[in-house]
């Protein structure tokens, strides 16, 4: 098995030809010229030494030195090798809100964007913790299963909207009993569920399942995100705002943090509650409590890697250019008496 680690460099073999072509009109000139100088009789009896088959011998052996660097920058790597790679953390699952209440532009650019921007800080500071991510509005749904790829959960997070919930509303219920099917390792000792909302939450279960969860052994962390004041829900043409949601009395809509219901979850949760209007804050706090959290051992994964072969590629190269660079264009004394390419013969 083979791994081509930098394929870009396959380019540089086009100046192989190039320099062929090259070669092959520098000798047509000289060939020209000295015709106009000389006969060759002539020629052979002024440059005795010269050898014809010299200067194509020390192209072949340069464009094999090039074509070995060119190999050896684009480090072919080959046969494989087992790793054993033990991972210790904590399972730390979000809980996004995605209603539409979470496009409220009190703070900025908006309460979900916001929570996008804690979430992916928070990530952006686990070591090799497993991370996954549920969105929820009037259901809950998993958007990454849980996982060491943090890089995927940040691609996944960029694309969450409330157009992928069907139904509308702040069910932080739902997201709370899906959150409790996340958790497959029994033997994990700390284990995160962090809802991020502004706590516009109507449903009276949401409190027995948060205790539910946090007697389960998962600790219940909440971050409100907008303000007190509250402020309309825009709506949206082509990013551009052509008006606010209304109710039934055509009055606009003003949402606004239900910061009491998102610390009565935590305090059942055994867990706390954080402001996250200014983005530092949640992640710092988040951070340090999932730092100093026991880690367990989770994960022994067993994977091929490829070895590096380029060091081969680059000693050959180097010879074959060694070889040219020793090797003159004239006819030497040793290969004079062997007669190698029977340039006596010829004459």
């Amino acid at each position: 098995m083979y791994k081509i680690e930098e394929p870009i460099y396959f380019y540089f073999f086009g100046i192989i030809p190039l320099l062929i072509v090259v070669f092959i009109s520098v000798v047509w000139w000289k060939k020209r010229a000295q015709k106009r100088f000389a006969s060759p009789a002539l020629l052979a009896r002024l440059a005795p030494n010269a050898s014809f088959f010299k200067p194509t011998l020390k192209l072949i052996f340069f464009l094999l030195a090039l074509s070995f660097l060119i190999i050896s920058l684009v480090n072919p790597k080959m046969g494989t090798k087992l790793k054993t790679v033990k991972r210790e953390g904590v399972d730390v699952v979000f809980a996004l809100d995605v209603s539409k209440s979470m496009l409220a532009e009190d703070i900025a650019p908006n309460r979900l964007e916001k929570s996008k921007q804690i979430i992916s800080k928070i990530i952006d500071n686990l070591g090799s913790d497993r991370v996954g991510i549920i969105i929820y509005a009037g259901n809950a749904y998993p958007l990454l299963p849980i996982t060491t790829d943090h890089a995927a959960g940040k691609m996944f997070l960029q694309n969450a909207n409330p157009d992928m919930v069907s139904s509308q509303g702040t069910a932080i219920n739902e997201a709370l009993d899906l959150a409790r099917t996340y958790y497959n390792n029994d033997d994990q000792t700390n284990r995160f569920l962090i809802i991020i909302s502004d706590g516009e939450d109507h449903q009276e279960e949401t409190k027995q399942l948060a205790e539910n969860i946090g007697n389960e052994g998962v600790k219940v962390y909440t971050i409100g995100v907008g303000t007190e004041k509250g402020g309309p829900i825009p709506i949206k043409l082509n990013g551009s705002v052509i008006g606010y949601k209304k109710d039934r009395k055509g009055e606009t809509v003003i949402t606004q943090r239900r910061s009491s219901i998102l610390k009565e979850i935590a305090d059942i949760g055994k867990g706390n509650y954080v402001d996250g209007n200014k983005t530092d804050k949640p992640v710092k706090s988040i951070v340090e409590i999932i730092s100093n959290a026991q880690k367990s051992e989770f994960e022994t994964t067993q994977f091929s890697d490829y070895k590096d072969q380029f060091q081969w590629f680059l000693g050959i190269g180097l010879l074959f250019l060694v070889i040219d660079i020793f090797l003159f264009d004239r006819k030497t004394k040793w290969l004079k008496k062997i007669d190698l390419f029977n340039e006596e013969t010829k004459k």
